[in-house]
């Protein structure tokens, strides 16, 4: 297989996903922190020794979609935004960047809440 094509073909799928990620303020559902769709959010452990950082770059963002902020953001709260190292404006919780996992496809999924040993957690305030 052409590696170029895999590439290119690998980043329009993450475009996509960053696409349908750019929303309002994040807000809680049963519970858990979700997007408008009532999608789950999630945050992950190896953010945590870079505060209001996310190192979830790359092919990570390919599966975990960083929850980017809409045009005109109002955190508030315990709600902020971080600066992505390409610009992009991410919501974070308490500081944790947001992040929604590829595979939850309707409300209430939360198929990443401790994947990679346990380092991917739903947030529940």
């Amino acid at each position: 297989m052409d590696t170029g094509y895999s590439m290119r073909f690998g980043l329009a799928i993450a475009a996509l996903a960053w696409a349908a990620s750019v929303v309002a303020q994040p807000m809680v559902t049963n519970g858990v922190l979700t997007n408008e769709q009532g999608l789950s959010l999630y945050v992950w452990d190896n953010d945590l020794p870079t505060p209001g950082k996310s190192v979830c770059v790359g092919g990570c963002t390919i599966t975990h979609i960083p929850m980017l902020a809409s045009a005109d953001p109002k955190p508030s709260g315990d709600f902020s935004l971080i600066t992505r190292e390409d610009g992009a404006r991410q919501w974070a919780f308490k500081g944790r960047p947001l992040y929604r996992w590829v595979d939850d496809k309707k409300p209430g999924d939360a198929k990443a809440d401790g994947f990679r040993g346990n380092t991917w957690h739903l947030v529940k305030p």
